[in-house]
């Protein structure tokens, strides 16, 4: 398994104000992510509005990602499902794409026992892929203990975690209890705003949000924080936090796509249940925008 190590975009979805998906403004996203030196790409996850995507439409933004990507950054195509035989299935068909990961989130809405959770796992990785744990109990209803974790990460292709939790004492215990002894387990950030601090405890680096607007700079900032250079990664992590706060202040990927509106970068609309950003919250994003240097 290749290492991972750097910035990764989980990348939008960019739609028509009819709701139909904008292949050709994804392919420019994933264009505009390469030409600024990102580490890697991350279709297909939350920030791509999966849960309303039908299979088709993920077919086609794979075959997409896949081909502008061409092996020059790694892969990791989202595949998770709360339905194990589905989530066997989509990491079947990253297999079968040529992605290098993929990404399994925790299985929501069912909330099963922490044995049905390593079960579940254990399922995915027998595809033959490495396999990116993906923990977010924000949006799972379910937090994966580090004990569990330890245990997921004894199954063959279980390749690393995307840590969600929020919480900077679990990310400690993941990497003081799992990657001290698996050094190869990468732990990536699943917030923007603990990529910097994650870095200097010793993880890997960050899946981003941010970056579908500024990949040069949040690459800058985790290859920084990485080797040690904690002065440069400071100053791009107070540059950028104002920002890093505004594209959560509604439900992920609602802000960030009217960020890169506002940007002229490819997002487009939004599809139902999630709506634009209300009226309240546009200048406190705009402002975000101009305080992290985004806009003038």
């Amino acid at each position: 398994m290749t290492k991972l190590r750097g910035a990764f975009t989980a990348l939008v979805t960019p739609m028509f104000d009819d709701g139909s998906v904008d292949y050709e403004g994804f392919r420019r996203l994933v264009q505009f992510q390469l030409e600024n030196g990102i580490s890697g790409l991350v279709p297909l996850g939350t920030t791509g509005e999966t849960p309303t995507l039908d299979e088709s439409e993920e077919i086609k933004l794979i075959e997409i990602v896949m081909k502008e990507a061409g092996g020059k950054v790694p892969v990791i195509i989202g595949a998770g499902s709360n339905s194990t035989r589905d989530a066997v299935r989509y990491v079947q068909r990253a297999k079968d794409a040529g992605a290098d990961y993929a990404l399994v989130v925790t299985p929501y809405y069912n909330k099963p026992t922490d044995e049905g959770l390593y079960r579940h796992f254990a399922a995915c990785a027998e595809v033959g892929i490495p396999v990116i744990v993906y923990n977010i109990a924000g949006r799972t209803g379910k937090n994966i203990s580090t004990a569990l974790l330890a245990r997921i990460a004894e199954l063959p292709n279980i390749a690393g975690v995307k840590e969600a939790s929020g919480s900077i004492d679990q990310m400690m215990e993941v990497i003081q209890k799992i990657k001290l002894n698996k050094p190869d387990f990468a732990v990536l950030s699943g917030d923007d705003s603990l990529n910097l601090p994650l870095a200097a405890l010793g993880g890997d680096g960050v899946i981003s949000v941010v970056s579908n607007i500024e990949p040069k700079r949040v690459t800058e900032l985790t290859l920084a924080a990485l080797k040690g250079d904690f002065e440069t990664a400071r100053a791009l992590h107070y540059e950028l936090l104002p920002f890093f706060k505004a594209a959560f202040i509604e439900t992920n990927p609602v802000p960030i796509k009217a960020a890169m509106n506002l940007k002229g970068l490819p997002a487009g609309s939004l599809r139902l249940p999630l709506c634009s950003l209300q009226k309240e919250n546009e200048q406190k994003l705009l402002d975000a925008m101009k305080a992290a240097k985004i806009l003038d």
